[in-house]
């Protein structure tokens, strides 16, 4: 079956999700923009129309909303929201837990807990039957891996097998996702270790709010294409979620700052 035959379900499982995704989301950048995203919505339309099933409310104000915008951007979580897939594969992406980027920083430090700067597939999986025992779901082991094997494909951009933070942070709405905004700034390994000496000041080996404030500050001063100063105090919040106890160290920032050496 193809992506497309997919749209035409009742129901779609969390394989034939994945599938739908990876189909649209043709150059891997992780979102639909652009032509993808119009592609998708004109065989969205197609598809429900050949299984004789009129759009869903859901369906229908999306298309309002995207179907004539040139700069449309969704992720997997808006495209989780309109299709009809399997309940408890659905819980991921309308967590309460993961509607802000500050909730989501919290979760991550919780399930890095060996500051590995990654999530592998068995912190992954107990990350997910977390989020479905808070909902009060109950599912059997296999189940519970095959969502795993399917989140890991579905995030994992460079196929390494585990999940680094920009990866994981896909399960935040567009909107909401300030790493997106960070991606442009990134800084190679030398730079970022310099810019960290600079910006701890009292060389205690990490970076405090105040000083925190001053590298965002720069930062923002030189990319404002990017970044957008008015949201600093936001910028400043999600980045010290990450940090112990008002202690943001060299290997946390360098999530958000510093970007991988092939």
């Amino acid at each position: 079956m193809t992506a497309e035959t997919h749209l035409q379900g009742v129901e779609i499982s969390a394989s034939q999700f994945f599938e739908i995704w990876h189909h649209y989301d043709s150059d891997g950048n992780g979102y639909m923009d652009g032509k993808e995203l119009q592609n998708f919505i004109q065989e969205l339309q197609q598809a429900r129309k050949k299984a004789g099933l009129d759009l869903t409310p859901e369906m229908k104000a999306f298309v309002d909303q995207y179907g004539k915008a040139t700069d449309g951007k969704i992720g997997i979580v808006e495209l989780a929201q309109i299709l009809p897939t399997e309940e408890n594969f659905l819980l991921f992406f309308r967590c309460q837990q993961l509607k802000s980027s500050e909730d989501f920083m919290q979760t991550w430090r919780k399930y890095d807990s060996d500051h590995s700067g990654f999530i592998d597939s068995e912190e992954l999986k107990s990350f997910l039957k977390d989020l479905l025992q808070k909902a009060n779901k109950q599912i059997e082991d296999s189940k519970l891996t095959e969502y795993t094997e399917i989140m890991l494909r579905m995030f994992d951009a460079n196929n390494d097998g585990k999940l680094e933070l920009t990866e994981l942070a896909r399960l935040l709405p567009v909107q909401e996702n300030f790493l997106i905004k960070f991606q442009g700034v990134k800084m190679c390994a030398k730079e970022f270790n310099k810019a960290f000496e600079m910006y701890d000041q009292d060389g205690n080996g990490y970076i405090d709010e105040n000083e925190l404030d001053a590298l965002l500050k720069d930062l923002c001063e030189k990319n404002k294409k990017e970044l957008d100063i008015n949201n600093l105090a936001t910028y400043k919040k999600n980045i010290m979620a990450l940090s112990d106890g008002g202690k943001l160290y060299r290997a946390e920032l360098a999530l958000i700052l510093c970007a991988e050496e092939n």
